[in-house]
């Protein structure tokens, strides 16, 4: 197997991949140099000059307008954030939701999608929990739970407990056909898998950048479609209005909106982190979404011919249109994740086992080795499966 791009100048951004088996960027990437050049740039002008206001939001429009082409979306369209949380909470706040109304989410989802929705039930919101399905959902899966008073789904696009891949373009077409919204948190997809709003097509959706867009934690990103001007943000600032007092003097008769995503943002920019957002963006559109996507599936079909051989079973789905980046293996956490990170191996505990990610930096022979020290660590006597009641 060969990846469709230069692996070797890959890694060689990322000087990480010379000391460990690194197999966790569904938890946190690791810094590439550019990124980290990006940085030192950024803060050299800070030093230097006190920061260059003017040049450095120019470089805001750029990454938005470069972050809109890589979702399918208008540059309008999307606001910066702290984080795919944060995201989550602008939109739950923002949908028309009334007291009896109810909201639909994915039972054992991220919790901070959940913690979202929950935080309105003191408003009269009722949410729903629906079972996840073994190897993804779709509008079948919502349709027996939806009712006269159900307003929106709100789900992830990518599990990060066992990576399932769920279809939102299905679930968008059941919420446009009953007139709900679909809010999505994007955090485990944006960067790995293709993302277009166009066609899922979400009300709103956020993500952070600090996994497939290659950025340290503290940077996030809400698209809010344009169809939707009438969702008003819960919180209000200087940089929400059309037209901000030239002489910073609030007035009651002046708080009209900007008409898009921007309405949203509510001070000043995580302005280092968009900036070196920037360099990651290089990075990514040097590889394409494509080939990082056809590259992590095919270090995933090697990883699962390894597992089989060791007779070791995953947790999520195997079908290549409904898995990710992210593989959980079905072992064991309390003896195997101290034996991975004695091997120098970097992944992270999940609830269903040990969680492998991978992103373009990894290569089939990490892969390789990964499967050798999984079975040397069997040889010693390590468990294969997490009940050791199980054949």
């Amino acid at each position: 197997m060969s990846a469709s791009f230069d692996i070797a100048e890959i890694r060689r951004q990322f000087p990480i991949t010379e000391r460990i088996l690194y197999f966790d960027s569904a938890h946190q990437a690791p810094l590439s140099l550019s990124v980290r050049a990006a940085l030192e740039r950024f803060y050299a002008e800070g030093l230097e000059t006190a920061g260059p206001k003017a040049r450095w939001l120019a470089r805001v429009d750029d990454v938005r307008a470069r972050l809109a082409k890589l979702i399918g979306a208008d540059p309008s369209e999307i606001a910066f954030t702290k984080n795919a949380s944060e995201g989550l909470n602008i939109a739950a706040h923002a949908l028309p939701l009334a007291a009896g109304d109810n909201v639909l989410l994915v039972e054992g989802d991220h919790p901070n999608n959940a913690y979202a929705f929950l935080n309105l039930r003191a408003k009269g919101i009722d949410v729903r929990f629906v079972p996840m399905g073994k190897e993804t959902m779709d509008a079948a899966s919502f349709a027996p739970f939806v009712d006269a008073r159900t307003r929106a789904i709100s789900l992830s696009h990518v599990t990060f407990h066992a990576g399932h891949v769920l279809d939102i373009a299905d679930i968008g077409r059941l919420c446009a056909l009953k007139g709900m919204h679909l809010v999505v948190d994007a955090m485990q997809s944006v960067g790995v898998l293709p993302v277009d709003v166009t066609q899922l097509p979400p009300s709103m959706l956020a993500f952070g950048c600090h996994k497939g867009l290659l950025v340290p934690h503290g940077l996030g990103v809400l698209y809010v479609s344009q169809s939707l001007p009438e969702l008003r943000p819960a919180y209000l600032a200087l940089a929400s209005l059309a037209h901000p007092p030239s002489d910073l003097i609030a007035r009651a008769d002046n708080m009209q909106l900007k008409r898009g995503a921007q309405r949203f943002e509510i001070g000043n920019y995580n302005l280092p982190g968009i900036h070196a957002l920037g360099a990651a963006l290089d990075l990514i559109e040097q590889v394409s979404i494509p080939s990082v996507t056809s590259h992590i599936l095919a270090l995933g079909d090697r990883l699962l011919a390894h597992l089989d051989e060791l007779r070791i079973g995953i947790v999520g789905p195997r079908a290549h249109q409904r898995r990710s980046h992210i593989i959980v293996l079905d072992l064991p956490v309390e003896e195997w994740l101290e034996y991975l990170e004695g091997e120098n191996v970097r992944v992270s505990p999940e609830r269903g086992g040990i969680r492998v990610s991978f992103a373009m930096f990894n290569t089939a022979e990490e892969v390789d080795r990964l499967a050798h020290i999984i079975g040397r660590g069997m040889a010693t006597g390590l468990r294969r499966v997490r009940n050791s009641s199980k054949p």
